[in-house]
């Protein structure tokens, strides 16, 4: 059960950090700094760090979960979807960090588009805070969704 809570902690972890650096930090940034020329590349910032801390908490979840076999040698299928929700936040963050962040810079540079670059950079964030979360969920549940066995 070690590996369990410890998976608990680090998604928690992630959820929340996405929670509360874009939902609350960000905000507050722009509202208390009032130009987004100032606000802006701190959020910048905020987001890109945030993408690689995804990445990092993502890796550990799935190692601790790859360590969670059901019966026999293969991974219980519900621990599969479990990583699945891991792998596609984290193909998210990618995303985000070496393509819409660029566009952003670049649309803030040349003019270009930049309604629709952080609009689908909301959009990476949403799914990266969805799919944290549906692991918080999966991995609190009275009966473990990824190992197929009652926790106790």
């Amino acid at each position: 059960m070690p590996l369990q809570r410890l998976s608990v902690f680090v998604a928690a972890l992630w959820w929340g950090g996405i929670s509360a650096l874009s939902f609350l930090a960000v905000p507050l940034l722009f509202a208390t700094l009032g130009s987004p020329a100032m606000a802006g590349p701190v959020a910048a910032r905020i987001f890109s760090l945030q993408c690689w801390a995804g990445l990092v908490l993502g890796m550990v979840l799935l190692m601790i979960l790859r360590r969670w076999r059901g019966e026999g040698t293969t991974i219980a299928p519900a621990a599969l979807t479990t990583m699945g929700l891991v792998l596609f936040a984290m193909l998210l963050a990618l995303v985000q960090e070496f393509g819409v962040a660029q566009n952003i810079v670049t649309a803030r540079a040349s003019g270009g588009n930049l309604r629709l670059w952080h609009g689908v950079g909301t959009l990476m964030v949403l799914g990266q805070w969805l799919c944290s979360g549906s692991v918080l969920w999966r991995l609190t549940q009275g009966s473990s969704a990824t190992t197929g066995t009652k926790t106790s």
